[in-house]
């Protein structure tokens, strides 16, 4: 069964915050390193929110990984 979009967004969201924690920066040090308001960054994290691809792209350089290896987590 294919997974719903609800379903992909908060699964997406939980990884953010899961990498955000291992690399010990709160919601809002992220948020300000990936030039986005703190507030939707709260959204994406929870599975409110269904980020644009550049967005993505920002989080993931603010997070100091590869985005091949944020794909693949």
């Amino acid at each position: 069964m294919p997974i719903s979009k609800h379903q992909f967004l908060k699964s997406f969201g939980e990884k953010i915050k899961r990498l955000r924690k291992i690399t010990g920066i709160s919601q809002e040090e992220l948020a300000e390193k990936a030039k986005i308001h703190r507030t939707y960054m709260g959204r994406i994290e929870r599975g409110e929110a269904n980020p644009p691809v550049f967005t993505v792209y920002k989080i993931v350089k603010s997070l100091k990984i590869k985005s091949s290896e944020f794909l693949s987590l």
